[in-house]
């Protein structure tokens, strides 16, 4: 393999990787621009094309949100939504803005939304030579013993320049003169101190002043410059000067040190005796001002701290000390102080949270950004280094940026807001210091609600007992769904299920309101028409997707006494109930004489019928049985008694309101003789007709009999097993003897009714109800209740 071929490959595997790269990074930042703009420039003054520059599309940029959200003084600047072009809003002085001669930069930081994109930005503010050098005097008084030989030098007052860079101070020129020269020093900051050099002996008898100008230029185009007027007098001898024990002294103090603390006690000697040799100190000149508000100097040479330090506004103090004797002329020597400051963790980190919206949709996706958080600590080092945390149980984490102490707090699992509506997040940053200092900010979440519960009913399925002949247009029922959404996603609107009209006929004659889910019977319902049935209700919500579920309604009718006694038998030609008896006289008492057979629709004691004789000739002669309706001779007849009687029997069942219907039947006496021979054809194929009917007649009490046996079995086998069906179910059963009995059984819940008919079971009791015809049996297979009820049971009676 080749050079070339190997290199070929290690490009396509370096540009993978960085496309790789930029996909993980896309949806959170893109890569920094830089700007560069002059201090002092005019508001409106354009910096840059931000959206060119990141390929956004400017027509979006408004509907995106496109703007700037924190960064250090991004009120100087401002974006156009409109363009994407940045501009200054604000003059900009950089003198204000950033001390000394290191570039002077500003961070921003712009958001676009949908989908999330950061960007940061930086604008270096270059600097104008828009500053003069400055000297802190107009003018500085200079004392020189004559006796001074040359070489020997005075240190002058520097000047200070704003400026930064070629607009600094550049050089310095003396004015002429012919006694002194202008030479500099090193200070320890890169910069040149100047100092007043004497080239020859001077001559207090010739000269005893002398005026010079220093001059110092900056490097702007044009240069500026500014002056300070040097005055020398000349004084008579003192020998020796006061002389250091170094030139440059550097200590270090810590922040937040107390006033009083000793910083450092310099040491000066002179070789002098008496005054020429007392020493006293005093800050240089030159020095700034911030220097004698924080520093004190005694006369013992000792510096203490005066005023409060603080390592993030001055992180080192320089500065000249002379020491003077007391000589005439005194004699004086400079040394230079640097300071360096310590730093203390004594600033919490700031937390800085922009909000992207104020609510979150609860089927946000985990990864959705939700806030952006900046980390500031104004601490270096250590003491600046900070960890972010949030709190605990909340759906949020905290993302890193790949710009340190910037985060992203996004989703971390799926929302609920039938759970928790808001969380309170809390944010926690604790810088490394000793002890470490921490801040705490809680930012509010709102969950915002999105269709995603069902309405629910509280049961399913539900049960109605409906009173026969209901007037029509009447509610009958309501039902009621709840939702846990809120707002138009839990308004709920109802409507009944139209199935197939063979599987639901009855739901085409029921209404429901579609607000408050009443329902409404359009038809009255017959019990011996219809006896149960069911219907289905649809609930919905007005989300969007809208959300339903539906309940069955299980409607049971209820028997009323609606119907009058139908009499079977007798029965004449013409249809009336009136039918003629022929007896023997010679009969004896309790003969048979014959039975009103009758019939009602109604179950219970409303189809329960009793019978009794209204008008009837003579008294004494005959007895109607009150449950049978057999009709029974009570003696013989005698010859004084009439050949024919006439009985009208009432027949009424046992309604609240009972209803009746009426028989009349004609007894005629005759002799035997004429009687047997009258009805011998008729009495053959009557009694034919009555072995048949009787044979048919213990068959069916017999079937009917045993089904009830087998219904009461298994009802008690499934109340044993506790059933929680609610479905109702019907059985045949047969009940006393010589009456054709059809019945019907309800079963609700844990709960059985029986409606009963005559010749109840011994031992039972009637309990009050709105029928009249509840049968509650005593449960011993339940004693903490006390009793079970049976299910409805509905007799519908044939005499």
């Amino acid at each position: 393999m080749d050079a070339g071929e190997q290199r070929r490959r290690w490009e396509y595997w370096w540009i993978s990787l960085c496309f790789y790269l930029l996909l993980y990074l896309g949806q959170q930042a893109s890569a920094q621009i830089r700007y560069t703009v002059p201090e002092e420039v005019k508001e409106g003054t354009i910096v840059g094309n931000i959206a060119k520059d990141l390929s956004l599309d400017v027509s979006t940029l408004v509907d995106r949100r496109f703007r700037i959200v924190s960064g250090s003084n991004y009120a100087l600047f401002q974006v156009n939504q409109n363009n994407g072009i940045l501009h200054v809003e604000k003059q900009i002085d950089r003198e204000e803005l950033c001390d000394g001669t290191n570039a002077c930069l500003i961070s921003l930081k712009t958001v676009v939304e949908n989908p999330l994109e950061i960007h940061y930005v930086e604008v270096e503010i270059i600097d104008i030579n828009d500053h003069a050098p400055n000297f802190a005097y107009k003018d500085v008084l200079l004392e020189i013993a004559e006796s001074t030989l040359p070489g020997e030098d005075f240190q002058l007052q520097e000047a200070q320049d704003p400026d930064s860079g070629v607009n600094s101070v550049r050089f310095y020129k003396l004015s002429q003169t012919d006694y002194f020269e202008l030479e500099f020093r090193e200070n320890g900051e890169e910069k040149k101190v100047p100092v007043l050099k004497l080239r020859k002996l001077l001559d207090r008898e010739r000269q005893v002043t002398h005026s010079l100008t220093l001059t110092a230029v900056d490097g702007g185009n044009p240069p500026r410059s500014g002056s300070i007027a040097i005055n020398v007098t000349v004084l008579d001898d003192n020998d020796n000067r006061p002389k250091f024990s170094q030139e440059l002294y550097s200590v270090t103090l810590q922040e937040n040190a107390p006033v009083g603390t000793l910083v450092i006690r310099l040491n000066a000697t002179d070789l002098d005796e008496g005054q020429n040799g007392e020493i006293v100190y005093s800050f240089a000149k030159n020095i700034e001002k911030q220097v004698y508000d924080t520093f004190d100097l005694d006369n013992t040479g000792e510096i203490r701290v005066k005023g409060n330090l603080d390592f993030e506004k001055n992180n080192v103090y320089r500065f000249g000390v002379m020491a003077s004797d007391k000589g005439q002329p005194p004699k004086t020597s400079n040394c230079r102080i640097i300071i360096k400051m310590i730093d203390e963790n004594d600033n919490v980190p700031e937390i800085d949270v922009t909000s992207l919206s104020d609510v979150v949709p609860e089927d946000s996706k985990p990864g959705t950004v939700i806030s952006l958080v900046s980390i500031t600590d104004k601490d270096s080092g250590v003491n600046g280094k900070v960890v972010c945390r949030i709190s605990d149980n909340v759906p949020f984490e905290l993302k890193p940026s790949f710009k340190e102490n910037m985060y992203s707090l996004v989703t971390n699992a799926k929302l609920d807001r039938e759970l928790v509506s808001r969380y309170d997040v809390t944010i926690t940053a604790t810088d490394l210091g000793q002890p470490p200092l921490s801040s705490i900010k809680t930012l509010k979440v709102q969950i915002s609600d999105v269709n995603d519960n069902v309405p629910e009913f509280p049961r399913n399925p539900l049960e109605l007992y409906l009173m026969e002949n209901n007037p029509p247009g009447a509610s009958i029922y309501s039902v009621s769904a709840f939702d846990k959404d809120m707002n138009e996603n839990a308004a709920i609107t109802y409507q009944i299920i139209r199935e197939d009209r063979a599987k639901s006929h009855m739901s085409s004659f029921l209404n429901v309101n579609s607000d408050n889910g009443h329902i409404h019977a359009l038809k009255s319902f017959d019990f011996e028409t219809v006896k149960t049935f069911q219907f289905h209700v649809l609930a919905t919500d007005s989300g969007s997707p809208s959300l339903s579920s539906n309940v069955t309604v299980n409607v049971f009718i209820l028997d009323q006494n609606d119907n009058v006694p139908v009499i079977l038998y007798p029965v004449s030609a013409n249809g009336s109930a009136e039918g003629v008896e022929e007896i023997p006289r010679n009969v004896n008492a309790g003969h048979l004489v014959t039975k009103v057979r009758a019939y009602d629709a109604d179950i219970g004691y409303n189809g329960w019928l009793l019978f009794s004789l209204q008008e009837v000739s003579e008294h004494s002669l005959f007895a109607l049985d009150r449950y049978t309706g057999q009709i029974r001779t009570l003696r013989s007849f005698t010859e004084t008694d009439e050949a024919q009687h006439k009985l009208l029997i009432l027949v009424k069942d046992n309604g609240n309101v009972s209803l009746s219907a009426t028989a009349t039947v004609i007894v005629k006496v005759v002799e035997p003789k004429e009687a047997f021979a009258a009805s011998d054809v008729k009495n053959a194929v009557k009694d034919e007709e009555e072995n048949d009917v009787t044979f048919y007649l213990i068959i069916t009490l017999g079937s009917v009999s045993v089904l009830f046996v087998i219904s009461i079995i298994v009802l008690i086998v499934m109340q044993c097993s506790k059933s929680t069906d609610y479905s109702s179910k019907y059985l045949q059963d047969a009940n006393y003897d010589g009456t054709l009995c059809h019945s019907i059984q309800y079963r609700s819940g844990d709960k059985r009714y029986m409606l009963v008919g005559p010749r109840m079971s011994i031992g039972s009791t009637i309990a009050p109800g709105s029928n009249r015809n509840t049968l509650v049996i005593p449960d011993r297979r339940r004693r903490d209740s006390g009793e079970v009820r049976l299910a409805d049971l509905l007799y519908f009676c044939t005499f």
